[in-house]
């Protein structure tokens, strides 16, 4: 099948490549020419494991270009919207600028019979206004959406095999909306993947209540860090017996930092404001404290860092191990460890940065922090090591050998993902969120 997919940002060039890697023939079109330059030749312009190999083979075999033209959609039969939905300035609501500008650009080249598609999150409603436009230009297209569920490291897992597919269709479905999305997805189907098919409005707020839920369930478990410090208990401990329970699960019930990136954050608070709007704000209100749980964990690991240097940052060497939001993804936004490095600065401290794959976006956003590509080089002479971002790297350091590098064998764990105990037993100092502070050396409270 022929498809266009507009907007080759995160979403949209995975699932444009994606798309290629299942058969079709696709066009990625987007307004940056660098960006479709890079696409263009093979390269992606974020890290996302898996995607380079899928760049080269679909480029390759020729089921997949780039351009800046949108008249490259005429001809295609469905036409998947795949732009970003910021959060505007200075408010709460989702920006719907570039979806509005990609259906107004697209609208020229649509012929009778065609399907646009929307992937882009968006809030509840959108779709049924668009297709009311399309209804307006008298093209003969027809609307369904179609929400992505896309984890930044796996997203070309989750592209290929997701755990559903939803597809939000008109009543009645006139056009066959949902048999052209059966074609496209035929082979993912085959595999027995789950399928909702509703209506637009359930369609849109699948997204936003899956991610609503899940920043929800990590709020909660960093709620209970806080009641843990205070009563010195041990939050993993806690999180591994209530996960027991196979009403509650263990996932997302590791306490650290709190969440990031690009979609969560401003995706419940779009959510938030949108709801403020249709007149059901009371029905989310609990949403402001989740996102005010998620914050504060930004500042307690601070408040940790400068207990563990008895009060005081000022002049200290800190190394921070980590950038990204999560570890697989060079992702920056909104990270909570870029965050906790920049706070750290501003106090005093000289903060060294290292991440394997995050070190250029984040000096893109804070220029004033210093980085280095070297692990040895950010731990140097440290008087306190911060892991903010569980990358594999940093699971796999031997602590002995770190110790030697240190002026300070001190640790703070602010993603609760090292060995504790192997890190004491190497002499170090351990500290992390929401566990009971012990001694290195004799194993006592303190």
């Amino acid at each position: 099948m022929r498809i266009t997919v507009i907007g080759c940002g995160y979403l949209g060039a995975v699932h444009a490549a994606s798309m290629a890697e299942l058969g079709h023939d696709v066009v990625g079109i987007d307004i940056d020419e660098a960006k479709i330059a890079m696409l263009a030749s093979g390269r992606a312009p974020f890290y996302e494991p898996g995607l380079p190999e899928l760049l080269e083979r679909s480029l390759a075999g020729g089921r997949l270009r780039f351009t800046t033209d949108m008249s490259a959609a005429r001809g295609n039969r469905i036409h998947f919207v795949a732009v970003g939905t910021p959060q505007k300035p200075r408010e709460n609501a989702a920006d719907l600028r570039f979806v509005d500008a990609a259906i107004d650009a697209l609208v020229p080249w649509l012929e009778a019979g065609d399907l646009v598609v929307g992937k882009s999150t968006v809030p509840v409603g959108t779709a049924r206004g668009i297709a009311d436009r399309l209804a307006e230009s008298e093209t003969g297209a027809s609307l369904a959406w179609n929400p992505e569920f896309l984890r930044e490291g796996l997203a070309v897992k989750d592209t290929l095999h997701p755990d559903r597919l939803v597809y939000g269709v008109p009543d009645g479905d006139p056009a066959g909306a949902r048999q052209l999305l059966d074609e496209v997805y035929a082979a993912t189907l085959s595999e027995g993947t789950p399928l909702v098919v509703t209506d637009y409005e359930t369609a849109e707020l699948v997204k936003v209540s899956a991610n609503a839920f899940l920043a929800t369930k990590i709020s909660f478990i960093n709620a209970m860090a806080e009641v843990c410090e205070v009563v010195g208990a041990d939050v993993t401990q806690l999180a591994d017996a209530i996960g027991y329970d196979a009403r509650i699960g263990r996932r997302f019930l590791n306490a650290g930092l709190g969440f990031g990136g690009g979609c969560l954050p401003k995706d419940i608070r779009a959510f938030m404001a949108r709801a403020g709007e249709l007149g059901a704000d009371q029905a989310l209100t609990f949403l402001r404290e989740v996102d005010r749980i998620n914050m504060r964990r930004r500042e307690r690991a601070v408040d940790l860092v400068r207990e563990v240097l008895d009060g005081s940052l000022l002049g200290r060497r800190i190394a921070v191990l980590g950038l990204a939001f999560k570890p697989d993804s060079d992702d920056v936004r909104d990270s909570p460890a870029l965050n906790v490095a920049a706070m750290l600065s501003l106090q005093g401290a000289a903060v060294i940065c290292h991440d394997p794959k995050a070190v250029p976006n984040s000096r893109k956003r804070f220029p004033e922090l210093s980085y280095t590509e070297s692990l040895d080089e950010a731990v140097a002479d440290a008087d306190v090591v911060l892991v903010l971002t569980e990358w594999g790297d940093y699971l796999e350091i031997d602590p002995e050998v770190l110790a030697r590098k240190v002026a300070n064998p001190i640790v703070v764990d602010g993603r609760n993902c090292l060995d504790a105990e192997a890190w004491r037993a190497a002499g170090w100092r351990y500290r992390a969120l929401g566990r009971r502070r012990m001694d290195a050396r004799v194993g006592a409270l303190v």
